[in-house]
């Protein structure tokens, strides 16, 4: 198949058009609790899946900045959207991180560009020890797993994935590699019935003894202790992922801003809230530009200092993120708990900040037992 290159595109003007889109489309998408299909076909007819993908490789080339904006501004319109889009946003990110730096992952890229595949994380699910079970067989192994919060699997071509296996001569170890979700013996359960980011399709994937064959490992890590992978996985996607909830706390603020010059209700502490609402997302944004910025547009060096920024950064942006969300409704009062005032649904949507890697408590230790050892 020839190369294509993607022609010269304003990203910003037209992930600003499809938003509007997207936005009459969310709360019916949010009420069923169903997948953002059409949303998706939009984002792979517009090329949304190569955006960062170098154009050599039939991508656009976009700096990754660039990537967090797109999504930053899809959460305006539509969270569930924004938060399906940078999970496969991150798996991506990090292949072209291995391509620019180390010369690997090109041919995957490609054949993400030129199919507009989509890639499906479980790692939220599979932090250090992983789960599941390999068992060695004839060419590779067969897996038996569950991996659940899989992301926009409603809508995936490709698991990106690992699980635990018993090495007889080097014992437990972390396998890591990907697998088709049109393999014998994957299949989706129907369980993704949440308070928000309901439309986000991060049903639980299934693997009943799916052969994975030797060629597909790319990484066998030790099961116990901390593995550099991490430092590269969490220095991309932290940054791509708290986008998404930067964009909703942004939202949350102009609807509040919006209401209160539009319905003034004669309380004298407004301006009161409205300013630490300010200082709130203030907070977020700065702190989530850090995260952008430590990047380097793909230049970056992974290490265990950058992974204890990211994760401590990310505790804070997620923290404020829900400051700001839970401020506007302050400020709004008593409307924006009905369902047909939006901020319902940001207030649930922005929950979901506490559950990436690393919940709140779990970076405090990890990062305060790093700290002590140092």
């Amino acid at each position: 198949m020839e190369t294509m290159i993607a022609p010269n595109i304003n990203w910003e003007k037209r992930t600003h058009e499809l938003g509007k889109i997207f936005a009459d489309r969310a709360a019916q998408f949010d009420k069923e609790g169903r997948f953002v299909v059409e949303n998706y076909a939009d984002l792979k007819e517009n090329r949304y899946f190569s955006v960062s993908i170098p154009e050599e490789l039939g991508g656009d080339g976009q700096p990754f900045d660039q990537v967090c904006n797109i999504l930053r501004n899809i959460a305006h319109y539509c969270a569930s959207t924004a938060l399906s889009l940078s999970m496969h946003q991150h798996l991506v990110a990090a292949a072209v991180w291995k391509y620019r730096n180390k010369g690997e992952s090109g041919p995957m890229l490609k054949k993400v560009a030129d199919g507009q595949l989509v890639l499906v994380s479980t790692g939220a699910r599979d932090w250090l020890d992983s789960n599941g079970n390999m068992e060695r067989t004839e060419g590779g192994y067969m897996l038996t797993a569950k991996k659940y919060f899989a992301s926009q699997s409603a809508a995936g071509d490709i698991a990106v994935t690992s699980a635990p296996y018993e090495d007889p001569e080097k014992g437990w170890q972390v396998l890591h590699f990907s697998v088709p979700l049109s393999a014998k013996g994957v299949t989706l359960l129907d369980d993704w019935d949440v308070l928000g980011m309901r439309a986000t399709g991060s049903q639980t994937i299934v693997f009943d003894k799916v052969f994975i064959p030797d060629a597909a490992i790319v990484l066998a890590r030790p099961r116990t202790g901390y593995h550099a992978v991490w430092d590269l996985v969490i220095g991309v996607a932290m940054p791509l992922i708290m986008s998404v909830y930067v964009g909703i706390a942004e939202k949350a603020m102009e609807i509040a801003i919006m209401l209160g010059k539009k319905y003034p209700r004669n309380q004298p502490h407004l301006p009161c809230i409205i300013g630490k609402m300010n200082n709130s997302l203030v907070s977020a944004q700065t702190q989530w530009k850090a995260m952008v910025a430590n990047v380097k547009n793909f230049d970056f060096q992974p290490n265990q200092a950058n992974t204890l920024e990211m994760l401590s950064l990310k505790s804070n942006v997620a923290e404020a993120c829900i400051s700001t969300v839970d401020q506007a409704m302050n400020a709004v009062g008593g409307q924006s708990f009905y369902k047909k005032n939006i901020l319902e649904r940001l207030f649930r949507d922005v929950q979901g900040a506490r559950y990436h890697p690393l919940p709140e408590w779990e970076q405090y230790r990890f990062t305060g037992e790093r700290l002590l050892q140092g």
